[in-house]
């Protein structure tokens, strides 16, 4: 009775071109499926911030044209309630005292431009958490 073992050899990593976990070509295949779905998620993480930007600057817009409209109005009547006002009681000519009104309220416009100029200079319309998230991906990625 004579026993035979069949030995075969296995190959190496090196000389078969697989690893432990698999071939090449699928860890190749799955570094571009993780980077793909990263940039998917990249970009949903970019269209949510862009749309909660979105939203909070148009619910601000609505406000803020709501504001302007009632302050007109408001503004109109003590415009010619104050000229009035310098006509009657304080002896002043009608077109001094509508003069004397529209300066003071193109100063007034003028401060609030001066003002407005500055705020939007420190406007920042880039996705800021968009941008940081894909630059630690990237610093993350190349280490």
């Amino acid at each position: 009775m004579s026993t035979t073992v069949e030995v075969t050899a296995t190959p190496s990593p090196a000389q078969s071109g697989r690893h432990a976990d698999g071939s090449i070509t699928e860890l190749v295949s799955g570094i571009l499926t993780d980077a793909q779905k990263l940039i998917r998620q990249q970009a949903e993480m970019l269209k949510a911030e862009v749309r909660e930007d979105f939203q909070q600057s148009k619910r601000a817009a609505e406000f803020g044209a709501l504001g302007i409209v009632c302050t007109t109005v408001g503004v109109l009547a003590l415009t010619t309630a104050l000229a009035y006002l310098l006509h009657e009681q304080f002896q002043f000519a009608m077109w001094a005292s509508w003069g004397l009104i529209g300066g003071l309220f193109l100063l007034a416009g003028i401060v609030s431009g001066v003002f407005s100029y500055l705020l939007l200079e420190r406007l920042n319309l880039l996705p800021t958490k968009t941008i940081n998230s894909l630059n630690e991906t990237m610093e993350w990625k190349t280490k």
